[in-house]
């Protein structure tokens, strides 16, 4: 499958089960420096140390490993709990609170000069697919996740990972959040949001994976595919295209009530698509084919939110 320079997983980091402590006997440099313990020896980081103990993973934490954790400062976890209407810690549902804990873990370690702008996994797990969340890491300016939290203190190591202070809670991500947080999607963004729209297409991308029409499954076009779609109409910019005809498109673009990831797809597969049917296919190369015969490469895969996944392509999808 072809693959999209920034917006791909580079970040290749599988996923492992949280692993419970161990004994060890040299229990000295054990117990002095896992990541809780850092975490515990740290002024600006009780509010964490307090949550994972409510959410009782004290002891994944203190396991083997190794772990990068992006650990939410007591200021994060403050705005977190104001933003949501929380009191305290202890009015935040524990599966909840270990899900958004969860979600800034990361499987290996991983210092500084490790990352780069793509796509990983955290250990936090998919309302809609029951697989791991996508976290999009973006190291243009700093080093941001998505486009939410920014790393205040790095590499702070411990004996089993790393850990990162970030500047604010990352919560749990859905379509809208990567779709704006991804620079590759910024075409897209700007037409979802025009306007003149008469749907709403950032609140119906929010919905939770519980709520119909949620799960969704989103064929997301870069930026170049949009330029593309300038050229082949001979338009100057999307404000040419009439608001009737851009809502179709963009739902050919969406499919309700499913998390397809790339493993679902198969040849001469009917997609059905908020505003009608295309065709996808695999056998060289993953690619869906619209009404009208145009092919769209898929590019990139199964970047994996709580209420769908998204799909890069590199051409709009028409009626």
């Amino acid at each position: 499958m072809k693959k999209l320079f920034k917006i791909i997983p580079i970040l290749l980091i599988s996923l492992t089960t949280l692993q419970s402590c161990n004994n060890n006997d040299d229990e000295n440099v054990e117990d002095v420096s896992t990541i809780v313990n850092l975490a515990v020896d740290s002024a600006d980081l009780t509010s964490l140390v307090a949550a994972l103990d409510r959410a009782n993973l004290v002891s994944a934490l203190n396991g083997e490993g190794p772990f990068t954790v992006l650990a939410p400062t007591n200021d994060a976890f403050a705005a977190f709990l104001s933003a949501n209407n929380f009191n305290s810690l202890e009015d935040v549902p524990v599966d909840i609170l270990t899900k958004v804990l969860l979600n800034h873990v990361i499987s290996g370690s991983l210092i500084s000069t490790d990352l780069s702008t793509g796509y990983a996994n955290t250990l936090a797990t998919s309302a809609a697919s029951q697989t791991p969340l996508s976290i999009y890491v973006n190291t243009s300016n700093g080093v941001r996740f998505n486009g939410v939290s920014s790393v205040s203190a790095a590499d702070i190591l411990a004996v089993n990972g790393v850990i990162h202070k970030v500047d604010a809670v990352i919560g749990l991500p859905n379509i809208v959040t990567f779709a704006t947080a991804d620079p590759n999607f910024s075409t897209l963004v700007s037409a979802l949001t025009r306007s003149d729209l008469t749907t709403d297409f950032v609140g119906v991308l929010s919905t939770e994976a519980a709520t119909a029409p949620a799960p969704f499954t989103v064929f997301a076009p870069i930026n170049d595919a949009f330029n593309r779609l300038l050229t082949e109409l001979n338009v100057a910019s999307l404000l040419e295209i009439d608001e009737p005809t851009l809502d179709v498109v963009l739902k050919y673009h969406v499919v309700g009530g499913a998390n397809v990831l790339d493993s679902n797809l198969t040849d001469n597969l009917t997609v059905s698509t908020l505003s009608g049917d295309i065709t996808a296919d695999i056998t060289g190369g993953a690619r869906l084919t619209d009404s009208s015969g145009r092919v769209s490469d898929i590019i990139a895969t199964n970047v994996q939110a709580n209420n769908g996944v998204i799909h890069a392509i590199n051409k709009v999808i028409l009626p």
